[in-house]
């Protein structure tokens, strides 16, 4: 993982490589929603079981699309990028 300025985590994976000037890091994490892994980023969490993350859900201060939304906090043009790309 890379700790990202704004508080989101970003993947490493060969699609979303290390930033230039960033370290990587190790985390345990798990995805809040489905989507691309460009885009959705995930969540801090011990939840271990499927209560665990039921739990963990119901008690978040942090709605799902603040806490995943890693194209809108790598670039204030992401959508506009994708929605050219095809993306949509």
């Amino acid at each position: 993982m890379v700790e990202l300025p704004g508080g989101a985590l970003l993947p490493v994976t060969p699609l979303t490589p290390v930033p230039a000037g960033a370290t990587a890091v190790t985390r345990r994490v798990r995805f809040r929603t489905v989507g691309d892994i460009s885009c959705t980023a995930p969540v801090l969490s011990d939840a271990l079981t499927v209560a665990d993350i039921i739990k963990e859900t119901a008690t978040t201060e942090i709605t799902e699309r603040g806490a995943t939304r890693l194209d809108d906090q790598t670039s204030e043009a992401s959508m506009e990028q994708r929605k050219k790309e095809g993306y949509f």
